[in-house]
C-alpha cells in the first residue's frame, strides 16, 4: 500500500515542497468581490482548485472557514477536496481535532477513511489531551495510507507560554509532542520513507523543537503575509529539508481571483522550496 509519506516525498520532488491554503475569510472574499455566503465560499473554492490543484503539492482548506456556513459550508469542503484530489494535490484537512476514546475515533472516522464523504489525505490534530488520546487518528491513517500532522510548536504567543514548559528533565512541551510522534513514525515506518506522522512547527518562531528523529513531515505555518521566509524555514527545518513542508494563505490568495495569478503566485512560491528526492 503506497502511504502518504511515500506520495508526499512524489508529489513534493515533483512540485515542489509547498502548502497553499484554502481560507475563505470574508475580508479575503470581499477583497475578491465575491459574497460573504456560502455562495461565494463556493466561488472562492472553486476558483483555488482551478489554480493550485494540478499545480501544487499540498493544498489546505480551513475547515472553520466552510464549517461557519453549516450544512452547505460542508458539502462546498467535500466537494472542493473531491476536485482538488481528482487534480493530484494531496489534500490537508486543517480540522485541528482532538478529544479521546470513542469521540476521537469517530473524528478520524470522519477525516481518515475513505469511505467518509470528508475524507482527505492528511488531516491536523491537537494534542493536548494528551498524544495518546490521537491513538484512533493514527491507527486508522496507518491502515489507509494517510497522514496525521500534530500541532507542536506553534507561532501564536499563547501557545509559547504552554508549549516551552519543561517536563523535571527540561524537556519542554512541545519537544516532548514531537519525540511521542517521532517514536509512532519509528514503529510503523519502512526504511527510506518517511512516517505518516508529522508534526507542526510555526514559521516565525526563533527556534524548533529537535526535529532529527522525527522521520516524518513538519508543517511551518505563517511564511508571507504573517512575516515567516524561506530562510527561517530553512534554519527550523535544518537537517530535515526534504521534509519541511512550509505554508503560504494570505501570501498567495491575495493575487486572486484571477486563476492565472493564483497560479502564478503560487509557482513563485514554489520556486523557494524546491523539492528533494532524499529524505
Amino acid at each position: 500500500m503506497e502511504t502518504f509519506g511515500s506520495k508526499l516525498l512524489a508529489i513534493t520532488a515533483e512540485r515542489g515542497r509547498l502548502c497553499v491554503g484554502i481560507d475563505p475569510h470574508p475580508s479575503l472574499l470581499n477583497s475578491w468581490n465575491l459574497p460573504v455566503s456560502a455562495e461565494g465560499v463556493a466561488a472562492f473554492s472553486r476558483i483555488c482548485v482551478e489554480a493550485f490543484g494540478d499545480t501544487v503539492a499540498v493544498v489546505k482548506p480551513q475547515v472553520a472557514f466552510f464549517e461557519a456556513y453549516g450544512s452547505r459550508g460542508y458539502a462546498i469542503l467535500e466537494e472542493t477536496m473531491g476536485a482538488l484530489r481528482e487534480k493530484g494535490a494531496l489534500v490537508l484537512a486543517d480540522a485541528k481535532r482532538g478529544d479521546i476514546g470513542s469521540t476521537m475515533a469517530a473524528y478520524a472516522m470522519a477525516w481518515l477513511h475513505p469511505e467518509s464523504s470528508l475524507v482527505c489525505d492528511a488531516v491536523t490534530v491537537s494534542p493536548y489531551l494528551g498524544v495518546g488520546a490521537l491513538s484512533p487518528a493514527f491507527e486508522l491513517a496507518q491502515s489507509h495510507g494517510k497522514g496525521v500532522y500534530v500541532l507542536a510548536a506553534t507561532s501564536n504567543p499563547e501557545g509559547v507560554t504552554i508549549q516551552s514548559n519543561g517536563n523535571d528533565a527540561g524537556t519542554s512541551v512541545a519537544q516532548q509532542v514531537v519525540d511521542e510522534v517521532a517514536s509512532l513514525n519509528a514503529i510503523h515506518g519502512n526504511a527510506g520513507v518517511p512516517g505518516n506522522f508529522g508534526v507542526v512547527v510555526g514559521a516565525t518562531l526563533e527556534s524548533a523543537p529537535s526535529l532529527s528523529k522525527l522521520n516524518g513531515s513538519v508543517l511551518l505555518p505563517g511564511v508571507g503575509a504573517q512575516g515567516g521566509t524561506a530562510a527561517d524555514v530553512a534554519r527550523l527545518a535544518a537537517g530535515v529539508e526534504a521534509l519541511a513542508i512550509p505554508n503560504i494563505s494570505r501570501g498567495v490568495l491575495k493575487a486572486g481571483p484571477d486563476v492565472a495569478a493564483l497560479r502564478e503566485a503560487a509557482q513563485s512560491a514554489a520556486q523557494d522550496f524546491p523539492g528533494l528526492i532524499n529524505p
